[in-house]
Formats: C-alpha cells, structure tokens, sequence
C-alpha cells in the first residue's frame, strides 16, 4: 500500500513516514501544497494524509483540486479543531479528519478502516432505503420530500453500519472509529446519534442490541 503523506512540520512528517514504513507501507513525504499536487499527478496512492495549515496551498484547496480527478481516500490531519473546519473538510470529500495532537496507533487503526472500504469503484457510495438516498461521497441524503438535513457525523456512522451490514458494532468500535482521540466521554452520544439518523431518514433498519451496540439489518 502506498500513502502519500502531506505535512510541513519536518519532525511530525519523519515521525509519522517513519511509523507506516516499519508497519509495511510504501511512504512519500510532501512538505507543502504544490509538491503534494505534483506527487499525486505523477504516482498512484492508495491513501493520502494531508495537514490544512501548508505552505503554497492549503490542505483544502489540495483536496479541492484531487477530488477534481481522484476518489483516493484522504484523511486530513491538523491543529484546528473547529466545526466550521471540520465541515468545510467533509464538503470537499476528506473520508476522515483527525485532529492533533493524535494517537499513532490510532491514526493506522483509520488507515486501515479506509483501506479495508476498497479502492475507488469498489464500493458503492450511493445508500438507499425504501424512499431515501443517501449520497456518502457528498454528504448528503433525499427523501421523497427533497433533501434532509444531516450532520457529517451521522452520514459517517450510516456508512460504517452499512459498510458492516449483518454485524453488531458495539459503541466502543463506533466511538474509536469516527471519533478517535476526539472521542466524548458518554458513549450515550453514539446513542444520540443513532436516534437522529432514525428520525431524520425515517428508517427502522438500524437495531438495538442491548448491552453490546448496533446494527443494520438493510431488507430490501
């Protein structure tokens, strides 16, 4: 597997390309928006990691440009923590965010997650349920009224439900897999979570199982 790693600060980017090549990845460091452009135009990666403060270019306007001619799966890496930020990633297409300071370990286990999901084409990004669509590539979803108002987060957690379609995933998993280091302390949020995307898409498809997580159950 090959990762193209975007990161300005010299210690993190060594740190980080040090870590991936001893668990087995082929690394290439880009230290600025430009370079990472011109990377990607001249070599096939199965995974980009990619700061937001660069140089040149902003990890936005990188992704903005990648997203013009490539599905490769990125996952932003930076110190700003911000909603707004957050969201502006999830609009252009970033599969994942993760926010620094962050756990190495953790960081592979979501390299991983994504590198599991298949390269581009190999999945579909289009989910949908009786009346209602659900676009994960675009963050959106439809109903037969129009489109519904849902938050990144919970397009997130129907894509892992779906993508493990059969299988409980207890809220420990759901907790380290979409928020990481970021995670709240209550797994009462994953709950609250759950509850939003069965009232919002109005789907009785997601199942409780008490005492461990959830599930999807999609009998179409």
């Amino acid at each position: 597997m090959k990762l193209l790693v975007v990161e300005d600060d010299r210690d993190t980017s060594e740190g980080v390309c040090e870590y991936f090549r001893e668990a087995g990845y082929k690394v290439t460091p880009a230290y600025d928006g430009e370079e990472a452009l011109l990377l990607s135009k001249g070599d096939s990666y199965d995974l980009v990691l990619l700061d937001i403060m660069l140089p040149k270019l902003t990890g936005l306007a990188v992704l903005h440009e990648l997203r013009k001619t490539s599905n490769v799966p990125v996952i932003m890496l930076t110190a700003i923590g911000d909603e707004y930020t957050q969201i502006a990633s999830f609009n252009g297409m970033a599969d994942d965010y993760v926010t620094k300071p962050f756990s190495i370990v953790l960081l592979e286990k979501r390299v991983e997650a994504l590198l599991r999901r298949g390269k581009p084409g190999d999945v579909s990004y289009i989910w949908r349920h009786k009346d209602i669509t659900v676009d994960f590539n675009g963050y959106t979803a439809e109903g037969a009224d129009g489109p519904i108002d849902i938050t990144p987060r919970e397009i997130m957690l129907l894509r892992l439900l779906v993508e493990h379609k059969g299988q409980v995933l207890s809220r420990e998993r759901i907790l380290d897999e979409l928020w990481g280091e970021d995670r709240p302390v209550f797994d009462r949020t994953v709950d609250s979570h759950i509850k939003n995307l069965r009232k919002k898409l109005n789907i009785d498809c997601i199942n409780t199982v008490t005492g461990v997580g959830y599930k999807l159950e999609d009998e179409r």
